[in-house]
């Protein structure tokens, strides 16, 4: 980019929003290495690979947790039903369902 100056301000806020994303793509990480391992245990003791209730319950604590952190609960729910339902999917695999 030559000729144009970078925004100190911005490249700040962006240095900011990679830190964050960095820390999310790890968390996520291991978050699934976790569930993985859950799955395996539901495989080994033949459990369901999902659990309606509990994912109930998930959700409506992580809303609550949404707004009291002024995220948009809309959102917290789509983005963990979204996370759920790819577990599910792993635990289903796990037991040789597709």
């Amino acid at each position: 980019m030559s000729g144009t100056s970078v925004d100190p301000v911005l490249a700040n806020f962006r240095a900011s929003i990679d830190n964050i994303d960095a820390a999310l793509i790890h968390m996520l990480a291991e978050r699934f290495r976790i569930t993985k391992a859950v799955g395996a245990y539901k495989a080994e003791k033949t459990l369901p690979p999902s659990d309606p209730g509990r994912e109930e319950r998930q959700i409506e604590r992580l809303r609550r947790l949404a707004a009291d952190a002024q995220l948009d609960p809309d959102f917290g729910e789509k983005f963990i039903r979204f996370i759920i339902d790819e577990v599910i999917r792993h635990h289903e695999q796990a037991q040789g369902g597709k």
